[in-house]
């Protein structure tokens, strides 16, 4: 636990390499151990950052560790989570989006939410150039939404 608190701490870190290699261990570590979630609130406060990378590592952590959220945290801060989505600059918005597929895998109930906020987002905001890539991201996310919401189809095995 103590190598994941230094972690956490590094997602503050004015190295941005150095933060990176904090997210990148915490994401890895948050695939298959519960560990990192003892650190949501931090996760929540770096979320309400006016720094983006620091915003994105928040919003990132936020998402992998919404399978291990037993205590509903989630849903305290949801509503922002998506205002986050709204208020993103393009490369931070791409990053959020592919990560709403780990939220709604986690939590079903709200991919409605999800899909519903995916598909209000102003494409018009960002730079023509990146309106394709956030378009592709968003309709891999809904695929993904989509695959949740009919397991049956996702395995082949439709009813009849």
């Amino acid at each position: 636990m103590e190598t994941v608190g230094v972690w956490v701490a590094g997602l503050r870190n004015q190295d941005d390499k150095q933060a990176y290699e904090c997210l990148k261990n915490l994401l890895a570590l948050s695939q298959h151990s519960a560990e990192a979630y003892a650190y949501f609130a931090d996760y929540v406060e770096l979320m309400q950052s006016v720094h983006s990378y620091r915003r994105t590592r928040g919003l990132l952590l936020i998402a992998a560790n919404a399978k291990w959220d037993t205590d509903y945290k989630l849903d305290e801060v949801f509503e922002a989570y998506l205002r986050c989505l709204a208020e993103a600059k393009p490369i931070e918005a791409r990053q959020e989006i592919r990560a709403m597929g780990a939220i709604a895998l986690a939590r079903p109930d709200l991919a409605d939410e999800i899909t519903r906020a995916l598909t209000n987002l102003n494409l018009f905001r960002y730079p023509e150039t990146m309106r394709s890539l956030i378009r592709k991201d968003i309709a891999q996310t809904l695929l993904e939404i989509e695959a949740v919401r009919e397991p049956s189809l996702k395995s082949g095995n439709r009813e009849r």
